[in-house]
């Protein structure tokens, strides 16, 4: 497995991946990022997108829109990876997610910044790379 910057063509298997994460983000959303080479795919041997991480700008860090793993590949370090090369390439990184999604988060090195309120009742973290 490889983590690559996504590419406009790379559009419909992101999508595919967010929806079958049933996620809610719309395609413009994830063209905004790609035109601002805001998104990385993991993809198989073979080209396959496996995961994706979807970003968009912010001073000092950068927001993580979305990330998702197809549901088959779950559990493989692909949402780890995904993670470690967006750090690596943007520097910090904040999630805004629902409660329910913390041990996921706190799982990628997340830690919760309860400075930062939010009124929609989700919680938000953020994850420094080494």
């Amino acid at each position: 497995m490889r983590v690559d910057l996504a590419e406009e063509s790379d559009l419909v298997s992101v999508m595919n991946v967010l929806d079958g994460a049933d996620l809610d983000v719309s395609a413009a959303t994830v063209r905004r990022a790609l035109d601002r080479s805001l998104a990385l795919v993991a993809r198989s041997e073979a080209g396959t997108v496996l995961g994706t991480i979807v970003c968009v700008d912010r001073e000092p860090e950068v927001l993580v829109e979305a990330i998702a793993v197809r549901p088959n590949r779950r559990g493989q370090g692909i949402g780890m990876r995904l993670i470690e090369a967006a750090g690596d390439r943007w520097g910090p990184l904040l999630a805004r997610f629902e409660p329910e999604l913390w041990s996921f988060y706190e799982s990628l090195g997340f830690v919760k910044a309860p400075a930062l309120k939010l009124d929609d009742g989700r919680l938000a973290a953020r994850c420094q790379p080494d």
